[in-house]
C-alpha cells in the first residue's frame, strides 16, 4: 500500500529534503510505490497542490520552495487498477487536506468517489460539523465497523490549522505502523523513518489524536 507523510513547522522550511527522504523510502519499500504521487502545502493564500503520474524518485523535486505544512503521498494502486493522475492524493476540498495508506474489503457505507480512498475522505467531510477531529474519529469507527476487514486505515489531515492522524491496522506492523519525529520546531510524521535516521519513534496502533 501507500507512502504518507506531513511535515509542520513553526518557520518556513525548504520542501526538497524532504521529498527526497520520501521519495527513497518510496523507492526502496517492499510493495511498489511507482502510481504516481502529489503533494499539497499551505501558505497564506491557502492550498497549493501538485499531482503526478510519475513515480515520486523519478520527478523534479527541486521544483517546489518553502512551506511551513507539507502532505504528501505515493501511491500503490489497489490490485494495480485505476491507475490515472485524478486518482492521486492528497484530495482536497480547498478546505481540507487528505491522505490515506491502508486496505479496506467489503466496504458498507454510502459516499462518492472514484476509488475507496476518495469515498473515505467524502464520508469523513460529510460527517464534519466543526469539529474535524471529531468526523475523523467517527468516520473511523463506523467504517472500521462496517467493512468485512481492515487490513490497514492511515490517515493524515490537515485543515491548514489543526493536523490529524488516524492509524489502524490488522497485520503486518513493520509495513502498516506510523512514525513521528521531531526537529527543532518541525513535526514530521510518515509510514516510514527517514534512512539513517534513529530518533524516530513509533506511533500506537488505533490511534486517533491532533498532532
Amino acid at each position: 500500500m501507500c507512502r504518507i507523510l506531513l511535515a509542520s513547522a513553526d518557520s518556513p522550511f525548504p520542501v526538497e529534503p524532504l521529498l527526497q527522504s520520501f521519495a527513497t523510502i518510496s523507492r526502496d519499500s517492499r510493495e511498489y510505490q511507482g502510481h504516481g504521487w502529489g503533494c499539497s502545502w499551505h501558505t497564506a493564500s491557502g492550498w497549493h497542490h501538485y499531482h503526478c503520474i510519475d513515480p515520486v524518485w523519478q520527478d523534479d523535486l527541486a521544483q517546489f520552495g518553502e512551506t511551513r505544512l507539507l502532505l504528501v503521498h505515493a501511491r500503490s494502486a489497489f490490485r494495480d487498477e485505476g491507475i490515472a493522475v485524478e486518482n492521486n492524493m492528497p484530495f482536497s476540498d480547498d478546505s481540507s487536506v487528505f491522505i490515506f495508506n491502508g486496505e479496506l474489503r467489503g466496504v458498507r457505507i454510502k459516499s462518492e468517489g472514484r476509488i475507496g480512498a476518495e469515498k473515505i475522505y467524502n464520508y469523513i467531510r460529510r460527517l464534519d460539523k466543526g469539529d474535524l477531529l471529531a468526523a475523523l474519529e467517527k468516520g473511523v469507527d463506523i467504517i472500521s465497523r462496517r467493512s468485512s476487514y481492515v487490513r490497514a486505515m492511515n490517515i493524515l489531515m490537515s485543515d491548514g490549522e489543526r493536523h490529524l492522524l488516524s492509524c489502524n491496522y490488522n497485520e503486518d506492523t513493520e509495513y502498516f505502523q506510523m512514525h513521528q519525529t521531531r526537529r527543532d520546531d518541525m513535526l514530521l510524521v510518515c509510514s516510514d523513518p527517514f534512512p539513517g535516521e534513529t530518533d524516530w519513534q513509533p506511533i500506537a496502533n488505533h490511534t486517533t489524536v491532533q498532532l
